[in-house]
């Protein structure tokens, strides 16, 4: 019977146990993503480190590599992902040969090792396709002479739960000693609770403002309370003839604060039936002990207010810190980024990296990552030559890169990416500035080295001669300097044609406590950050102007566009916005070195304010950036300057200009399908789109009509897109017409070969997506 009910009790168990086995097993797997990232990553370092290497340090790097696909490939057992460990056991037996020497380096071996780790990475992230498989086992039978051999599902065994003890999940039971022994020196904690922890620490700065405003406001009251008692001691010297008239000229001071409204009282001026003599020292006596205990009592205030004080800013702080990482967590992934560019480019080049030691607010390192790639980016496609370039202008063919971290200041970190190439050709840079339009031919002669080379961070301007997918359509270092002063910093870029450039960014070390200046418009008040406010100031009629139907104001360095804050933020009109004295209140704003002057009704004060998101109902609300809560408990809007500028521009502008006619554009594609969906999104963004099947029908459609631009695929049959490419850049009518190459030829000789013939554009059909067309066709006319 007993047995009978224990089987019933393990039957209705194994349920709990499973689902016990099941949370175990997902919390293994939130752990394994992070270990296998940093698997993947040494695996990648090591790669680039053995490319590089000589001989004699083969060996050790060879054995590096292999324990890192080891480790990955026993993680990714212990949870029972097979399809990870059966492409390590794969990396491990070519790994093996390198070791025992049956075979030997090469790129080509590289380059598959290579395609293992980004496949590895690629099932960490969740996606695979059959074709990166197919390829994968065609890997692996050139390098091992056998199919890959796919492991079967193992069920995770207790005793490989172990994952790591870098982890923090599990770690493996140390001898007693008799003393308490920390499990381990340092915690893997999410993000996102740093995140929270963070945000809570920084709801204290608004109680520490208030705080300040609880001491001065105790502090006008002992103020008050001082001179009222000077004035009380005058009326009780023996110069005042009567109580009466005592009490009625006491009672006629102003007295501020609660306890001036307690003495104010005529319960505690009236004299008593005894002795006035003696009622006046009794009241001179009480004045003075209360005099005293707030004195004693503002004393201990201000300390508790700077012990307060202090203990904010040090929990904010340490806080932050919790956040620092080493920027080398960033640039980790750089060397097999720039590995990969040079191989698509058709160039060489070493990357150098120093100072990655430096920490600094991981915030401020995602917010700058795409920022940093693009300058790498740039760096390979614009700056370094061609190795053959390279040789006969008698530099070495590989090129040189070098990232260099460096503090700077007390609270700010200088990142530098420079080469060793071409330079920027600022001649170049001044021609695309003036062909957009944001300088004039005039302006643009006037303007020496240092303006030119700031040129290049305008959105639009490019001095390359074709855009791909990679560069030239004049966005990405205007991307750049807008991400740097987000995050409170800023670029600056040197070059020297012939010799290479330099691109300087100065970013804070953690995001600063953010001061904002208050400003009313109206009866509504906003704050404006103060790193975005070039400088406040008051302006008379006479400075101001009106210059092509715009306000500006005559300031010494020339005329500055100005608008009202209130008619940018559509707020109703509070008439009159100058002061008695007739003067107005301007704040002069800069975003991405432009700047604009706003008239506000009152500049009030600048503070440190905590800004805070509007909440899920509002993600989002026109030229709002959040809110803050001042000391004083009032909520007030931060504007997002950004948007406020390009709100002002819209403003200036006035009323909408007639609209001019649709650009006409030709596509010439012989798929059916494809032509079809590229009319489509042409005609949806508003073009005029004729159609043609291949060259030779598209030659004849411009022989007989104007386009303002030809899209064009490139292997068709009579004529392809390379051809047609010739003809019209040869004929003398439409030598100027621009022409986008869409083709699924990716290869580093036909992008040369576009550009060769004369495309503006050349898009690659693997990356098409419609907003990259669409921003291309913009761009050309």
């Amino acid at each position: 019977m007993r047995s009978r009910d224990e089987k019933k009790d393990k039957l209705r168990d194994r349920p709990r146990d499973k689902d016990r086995e099941e949370a175990l097993l997902k919390k293994l797997l939130v752990t394994f993503r992070v270990e296998a990232g940093e698997h993947i990553q040494a695996l990648s370092t090591g790669l680039i480190e053995l490319e590089r290497s000589s001989l004699n340090e083969q060996a050790e790097i060879i054995e590096k590599v292999f324990r890192e696909a080891h480790s990955l490939k026993g993680a990714a057992r212990a949870v029972n992902v097979a399809a990870i460990e059966a492409a390590c056991q794969e990396m491990e037996r070519i790994l093996a040969r390198l070791k025992a020497g049956d075979i030997v380096v090469s790129t080509e071996l590289l380059d598959q090792l290579h395609h293992r780790v980004d496949s590895v990475e690629a099932r960490l992230a969740g996606g695979s396709d059959a074709a990166s498989e197919e390829s994968t086992a065609a890997d692996d039978k050139s390098c091992t002479g056998q199919l890959p051999v796919s492991s079967a599902a193992v069920p995770p065994n207790p005793s490989l739960l172990r994952v790591s003890n870098s982890v923090g999940s599990v770690v493996t039971p140390r001898a007693s000693t008799g003393q308490k022994q920390p499990l381990t020196e340092s915690l893997r904690i999410s993000a996102a609770k740093l995140d929270s922890l963070l945000r809570q620490s920084e709801e204290l700065l608004p109680l520490k403002t208030s705080a300040q405003l609880r001491a001065r406001e105790l502090r006008d009251i002992c103020n008050a309370l001082s001179s009222w008692e000077r004035q009380w001691r005058k009326l009780c010297s023996p110069a005042q003839t009567t109580s009466r008239t005592r009490y009625s000229s006491v009672h006629r001071i102003s007295v501020y604060g609660i306890a001036g409204q307690l003495l104010a009282t005529p319960k505690f001026f009236a004299p008593r039936p005894r002795d006035r003599n003696t009622d006046f020292m009794e009241k001179n006596k009480t004045l003075a002990l209360l005099n005293q205990r707030l004195a004693a009592f503002l004393k201990l205030l201000e300390s508790d207010r700077r012990a307060l004080e202090r203990h904010v800013d040090d929990l904010v702080e340490d806080a932050k810190q919790l956040s620092m990482i080493p920027v080398s967590t960033l640039l980790e992934s750089f060397p097999k980024l720039v590995r990969d560019l040079c191989r698509d480019c058709g160039k060489e080049a070493d990357l150098i990296i120093a100072g990655g030691e430096l920490e600094t607010d991981r915030k401020i390192l995602e917010e700058v990552k795409d920022a940093l790639l693009h300058l790498l980016r740039n760096c390979i496609d614009h700056g370094v030559e061609t190795p053959e370039q390279r040789e006969q202008i008698g530099k070495p063919r590989r090129a040189t890169i070098r990232i260099a971290v460096s503090p700077r200041y007390a609270d700010k970190v200088e990142i530098v990416i420079s080469d060793d190439g071409a330079g920027v050709d600022l001649e170049k840079a001044r021609a695309a500035a003036v062909r957009v339009g944001l300088v004039t031919a005039e302006d643009a002669e006037k303007m020496d080295e240092q303006q030119s080379a700031a040129l290049i961070f305008k959105s639009g301007v490019s001095t390359s001669p074709m855009i791909t997918e990679v560069s030239g359509r004049g966005l990405g270092l205007a991307m750049v300097r807008e991400k740097a002063e987000k995050v409170g910093g800023s670029v600056a870029v040197s070059t020297r044609r012939g010799e290479g450039t330099s691109f300087r960014l100065l970013l804070p070390l953690t995001f600063a406590r953010f001061r904002g200046i208050v400003v009313r418009v109206g009866d509504a008040h906003f704050v404006l950050p103060t790193r975005h406010v070039e400088r406040v100031l008051r302006v008379g009629e006479a400075e101001i102007k009106s210059v092509e139907n715009r306000r500006t104001i005559q300031l010494p360095e020339g005329p500055l566009s100005a608008v009202h804050l209130g008619d940018v933020l559509r707020l109703p009109s509070s008439g009159n916005h100058s002061s008695a004295q007739g003067k107005h209140s301007v704040a002069i704003l800069d975003w991405a070195g432009e700047q604009i002057g706003f008239f506000v009704d009152e500049i009030l004060e600048e503070q440190e304010v905590l800004v805070k998101s509007l909440g899920k109902q509002l993600p989002h609300v026109r030229n709002v950036a959040g809110a803050t809560v001042l000391g004083n408990g009032k909520i007030l809007p931060v504007l997002n300057i950004q948007e406020v500028m390009s709100s002002a521009v819209a403003t200036a502008s006035g009323p909408p200009q007639e609209e001019e006619a649709a650009k006409s554009i030709l596509v010439v594609e012989d798929s059916i399908t494809a032509r079809t969906l590229v009319k489509n999104i042409l005609e949806f963004a508003g073009y005029r789109v004729k159609t043609a099947v291949d060259g030779a029908d598209a030659w004849n459609s411009l022989a007989q009509e104007g386009f303002d631009l030809v899209v064009s695929d490139v292997e068709m049959p009579h004529m392809n897109g390379f051809d047609l490419t010739v003809k019209i850049r040869a004929n003398q009518r439409t030598a100027g017409l621009p022409v986008v190459l869409v083709t699924a030829l990716d290869s580093r000789d036909d992008r040369e070969r576009g550009a060769e013939v004369g495309a503006n554009a050349y898009v690659v059909k693997s990356s098409f997506d419609q907003g990259n067309l669409l921003e291309v066709v913009r761009r050309l006319i």
